[in-house]
């Protein structure tokens, strides 16, 4: 199998906050949006970001039992500079994210972030680590 993702997916227990998060309050624009079922978002070439009625998101799979929430899960998004990971963390509580972890220097790495939770419970990064880099074509860069 090629080494590469096209698709993160995620049950989504509220579908109408997801949207109003990620594209009210975040400005993002979707690429599909099926009402009462789905929601994707070009996030980088060649990936999707997808939010799934969780109820739907059960019947694809053919559960039997709900789908619990996502755990132990971060989205990362990488910024230039200690300033805007406090800019970026306030405007996603802006949008209606819970601030988990307020911008500030990290146990490891040499990073500098800070913690969100979205509406439906995505644990978002966002992270400033002057040790590596995003190119332009978004590979990123170790070193």
């Amino acid at each position: 199998m090629d080494q590469r993702l096209h698709f993160l997916t995620f049950a989504t227990p509220d579908l109408d906050a997801a949207r109003a998060f990620y594209k009210d309050g975040l400005g993002w624009d979707p690429a599909m949006d099926v009402p009462g079922e789905i929601l994707f978002f070009q996030i980088a070439p060649g990936l999707m970001l997808g939010l799934f009625d969780a109820e739907k998101f059960d019947q694809d799979l053919g559960a039997t039992e709900p789908t619990p929430g996502v755990s132990g899960v971060t989205l990362s998004h990488n910024v230039g500079s200690p300033e805007e990971v406090a800019s970026t963390v306030e405007a996603l509580a802006a949008a209606g994210a819970t601030v988990l972890k307020p911008a500030q220097a990290g146990a490891f790495g040499g990073i500098f972030h800070g913690h969100v939770k979205d509406p439906n419970g995505i644990v978002w990064e966002i992270a400033h680590n002057p040790g590596w880099k995003i190119d332009d074509d978004g590979t990123v860069v170790f070193g």
